[in-house]
């Protein structure tokens, strides 16, 4: 029997827009989701921000699509932020605990600083970055996706945001995609989706 619906998952580069056509202002010539994906009506569940890098799960099951995005589920996302300076344990304790941002209380999040820088493509175009000012890597995991919502609990701690990566939507993970390249989820990788979601298998085929 085919297959009903479609799951693909997207290394979204740099620099292009989480959505299939550009609403932005007229005369910006802005890359989008149709310069990658060929595939017709599927969409993506989640965004990235255009200057965010990583992982997009795109589908044409509304009802899947639903529970990655309603937070109630607290459908948890993975991601390595490289910020500028280095951060101390208090500002990772309360990154963990939760910041304000635009009056609003974070949830708690899982916070670590990597040991080293992680492997990863070179970003195009490259980070800008401050001469003489040192730079860490954090693997930040966050049970919400408010607008921007890493860069500014990083800000809001004191240490700005020059690079990130999602590199997880759950038990989804970015290994073996290069940025632009995109493939069909295996039948494991959407049982265990499914499983994760507490969302009936058969309703995803």
């Amino acid at each position: 029997m085919p297959t009903k619906y479609r799951y693909l998952l997207f290394y979204k580069p740099y620099g292009v827009l989480s959505q299939f056509t550009d609403t932005g202002s007229a005369g910006q010539d802005r890359l989008t989701l149709k310069d990658w994906v060929p595939v017709p009506s599927v969409y993506p569940a989640g965004r990235l921000d255009r200057d965010s890098e990583g992982l997009l799960l795109l589908t044409n099951n509304g009802q899947l699509q639903h529970r990655l995005l309603d937070p109630r589920f607290g459908h948890p996302r993975t991601y390595w932020v490289q910020v500028e300076r280095i951060p101390d344990e208090d500002a990772l304790q309360h990154l963990r605990s939760g910041v304000e941002i635009e009056n609003y209380r974070t949830r708690p999040a899982t916070v670590e600083r990597l040991p080293a820088e992680p492997s990863l493509p070179p970003r195009d175009p490259p980070v800008r970055f401050r001469k003489n000012v040192p730079t860490a890597w954090l693997q930040i995991g966050l049970t919400e996706g408010r607008n921007r919502q890493v860069r500014r609990m990083t800000a809001a701690v004191g240490f700005p945001t020059l690079r990130l990566v999602r590199v997880a939507i759950g038990p989804l993970r970015l290994e073996a995609l290069e940025p632009g390249q995109w493939r069909d989820l295996t039948a494991l990788e959407l049982k265990q989706l499914c499983q994760s979601l507490n969302f009936q298998r058969q309703r995803a085929l």
